[in-house]
């Protein structure tokens, strides 16, 4: 019983984890003062594989 309350669990966090970064992106498009908003799934370009303010992933 304690593993189907533990899997539960965990696929609840992930659901929860879609649906903040679904809220968050909307409000990054509301709100263009806060700055451009990032493409979901790039991460940030931390890698130095921006160009122009988007995130190339070929290189990743």
């Amino acid at each position: 019983m304690i593993y189907l309350e533990t899997i539960g669990l965990l696929l609840g966090m992930m659901l929860m984890f879609v649906i903040v970064e679904k809220i968050a992106h909307r409000f990054a498009h509301k709100h263009p003062e806060f700055g451009a908003p990032r493409k979901l799934g790039c991460g940030g370009c931390g890698g130095g594989h921006c160009e122009k303010g988007s995130c190339d992933s070929s290189e990743h």
